[in-house]
């Protein structure tokens, strides 16, 4: 068997315990015995080719055989500011965020949104993202920052990277706005019924660009997930994979 594990201490020895839900999830979903094959990452950008060499009730021991540096990152920083929609729709999102290789997510405080003020809120967010990396294979974890309040977010998102807002009656699409080389990337996406005016305004006169995703209105992880596929799709090399 090869099944993937997160470890949170940076695996620097020769031997690691799993512990926690991994192990749990190691032991009794998996059910691994001694001599089994594992894939376990530390979000340092490697994976480490490991042998089950102990198990116990609650933790595992492995013995690490190889760090193997599989780079599966986009080529830029992509991040996607937020509002939350509501319920089991906040996981689908970051989940499908992961697999397209979005690099930091912002929930985003607007007139209009859910608020998410509670770190166990965060918290929860955080072990979809775990989960959405051990399923792609993707060695780094999508960061998932502190709540955004507006109008502050507009003025303090590096003024660096291409800002994009979606706004339903922009005339350009997210991938004309694309420069042909690489750039990093901030997307923000609006709640249900979308930024108000004085929102919008503000993002505008900070230097933010409209976009929109064609001629209907969209869901807020429609919105957010096609406009990362967009950049995703742009700037993403098979030739940057490597082994």
């Amino acid at each position: 068997m090869s099944h993937r594990f997160f470890l949170e201490t940076p695996i620097t020895a020769e031997t690691v315990e799993i512990d926690g839900p991994e192990a749990h999830h190691l032991l009794h979903v998996m059910r691994a015995k001694v001599g089994d094959s594992v894939t376990l990452f530390d979000d340092s950008g490697a994976q480490f080719a490991a042998e089950i060499i102990a198990v116990g009730r609650k933790s595992a021991t492995a013995k690490i055989i190889e760090r193997q540096e599989v780079s599966r990152e986009l080529p830029v920083s992509l991040t996607i500011a937020a509002a939350l929609p509501k319920g089991d729709r906040q996981r689908w999102l970051v989940e499908k965020c992961v697999e397209l290789g979005v690099t930091d997510f912002l929930p985003l405080e607007t007139e209009r949104s859910v608020s998410l003020k509670k770190e166990k809120s965060l918290d929860k967010l955080r072990g979809y993202v775990i989960d959405a990396s051990k399923q792609c294979e993707r060695n780094r974890l999508m960061r998932i920052g502190a709540t955004a309040s507006l109008p502050q977010f507009w003025d303090e998102a590096p003024a660096g990277a291409l800002r994009l807002i979606a706004d339903p009656i922009a005339q350009t699409g997210v991938s004309d706005l694309l420069p042909s080389e690489p750039t990093d990337v901030i997307i923000a996406v609006g709640p249900e019924g979308g930024f108000s005016p004085e929102e919008y305004q503000a993002a505008v006169a900070a230097g933010w660009r409209g976009f929109r995703l064609g001629k209907r209105i969209l869901r807020i992880e429609t919105a957010a997930l096609a406009a990362a596929a967009a950049v995703a799709a742009k700037y993403d090399r098979l030739d940057s994979v490597s082994a």
